[in-house]
């Protein structure tokens, strides 16, 4: 009996040891997982953004020792003209590119996800392209296809007795044409999330409302738009994120002209820092940046991501 007793007692104790077991590997196995992931989070992110905020209340240049100044980083960008002039081009980059990317990817997304579209699959590969491609890769292609001497473009319209444009050249075009580039790849991504909005939509809304006799534009207007807001939420805030980043294209095209018509707040953080050797002054600029795209994120959550339907 005594002994019947402590094999019951030791197998009880490995029951609940292998358990504890199971239970701590189910805690650890996820971090595991993640822990990559962290890793080049925390080194690639979290500790160049912490970097850069005490760098913000420095004098550096990368060579001298850095000298303690205080808020007077934040003070000089205040009265800045070429600060505000950055801020307000990359404000028009972002509302001139953001509405008709979203307008056109919707679009697009609700044509292709009709049945009796033909070649769908074959489409949407084609307008997702663009996403996977790199931007300086794209930024040099469209350089050549708008070049004012021998681009594609300018042979085109002179074949046609136009003159020849100068495009990315011309004040007035300049910011046009980045903010078309900005469209044409923008569109595949938007057009992706979009067409998962509109398959995660219960068809039963649409027979309710043809048996209503609703028509089309009433059944978009009243159910399939109130209901992609979330979806619509999610891609204006990645569009506003990535638009005050514009960098590849201006670095590579314009180089932030003509007559600054391009000059966005990126690219100007980098001549402070990489030109003219300002680190502590460009990080002051990093921070206003990644204040004013938290505001403008909040803003957008506070209106539209709490919407529910």
């Amino acid at each position: 009996m005594l002994g019947t007793k402590k094999v019951e007692t030791s197998t009880q104790s490995f029951k609940i040891t292998n358990k504890k077991r199971k239970i701590t590997s189910r805690l650890i196995a996820p971090w595991l997982f993640m822990a990559p992931a962290i890793l080049i989070v925390l080194i690639f992110v979290a500790v160049p953004a912490v970097t850069g905020l005490g760098l913000s209340f420095f004098k550096y240049d990368g060579i001298n020792p850095p000298n303690f100044t205080g808020l007077k980083n934040y003070a000089y960008l205040l009265n800045d003209e070429l600060f505000l002039k950055s801020i307000l081009v990359t404000v028009y980059y972002v509302v001139g590119s953001l509405i008709p990317a979203v307008a056109i990817s919707l679009a697009i997304a609700i044509v292709l996800n009709k049945k009796w579209f033909p070649f769908k699959n074959i489409i949407r590969a084609t307008y997702f392209l663009p996403t996977i491609v790199s931007m300086v890769a794209v930024a040099f292609v469209w350089k050549w296809l708008f070049n004012p001497q021998f681009g594609p473009v300018n042979e085109w319209l002179s074949s046609l007795g136009f003159p020849n444009q100068q495009f990315f050249g011309d004040p007035l075009l300049a910011m046009p044409m980045l903010i078309i580039i900005g469209v044409w790849k923008a569109i595949g991504f938007n057009m992706v999330i979009y067409l998962a909005g509109l398959q995660g939509i219960d068809k039963s809304y649409y027979e309710a409302a043809e048996i209503d006799g609703a028509s089309s534009l009433q059944q978009f207007w009243f159910i399939t738009w109130p209901l992609l807001i979330p979806t619509t939420f999610f891609v204006v805030t990645m569009g506003v994120i990535g638009g005050f980043q514009i960098f590849d294209q201006i670095f590579i095209i314009t180089g932030g002209g003509p007559a600054q018509s391009t000059y966005a707040i990126v690219f100007y953080i980098y001549q402070k820092a990489f030109e003219e050797l300002t680190f502590g002054y460009s990080s002051s600029l990093s921070m206003i940046l990644f204040i004013i795209i938290l505001v403008i994120t909040l803003i957008q959550y506070k209106y539209m991501g709490k919407v529910q339907y």
